[in-house]
């Protein structure tokens, strides 16, 4: 039986890149489901003619970004998942490497998953207090 040299170490290597991957999709279906919640409310807002009162609630709760926010969301969705799928070739062949290599990668991943937060949280913030 052969053995994959370090497998423990690939394996764990792979468990990471599929959670970031996992955290991508997450990220983009977030950005798909704003963008069809807004849909629905700007939907709502136009077949309920009869009430001004309501119709005025409606538009403030529908956005005022549009998609901008919803692409946003895609696009780092995305991005994370390119550079993490980068990341993970370039530790697979590191790991197959003998010689000891200095840790840089991860600031890349802290700062597209910062920036990420800080999109999230500007978006929930603006939600809040329109």
């Amino acid at each position: 039986m052969i053995m994959i040299p370090a497998y423990s170490d690939h394996a764990a290597n792979e468990r990471t890149f599929l959670a970031w991957v996992r955290t991508g999709i997450a990220i983009m279906s977030f950005g798909i489901v704003m963008e069809k919640f807004d849909l629905f409310i700007r939907t709502l807002a136009i077949s309920d003619t009869a009430d001004g009162l309501r119709r005025a609630e409606l538009d403030r709760i529908s956005s005022h970004l549009g998609p901008h926010e919803s692409v946003a969301l895609l696009l780092g969705g995305l991005a994370l998942i390119a550079i993490q799928t980068l990341r993970f070739a370039h530790n697979g062949r590191l790991l197959d490497d003998a010689e000891p290599h200095a840790v840089r990668a991860v600031r890349t991943g802290s700062v597209v998953s910062a920036m990420l937060i800080l999109l999230v949280a500007a978006v929930a913030m603006y939600q809040a207090f329109d």
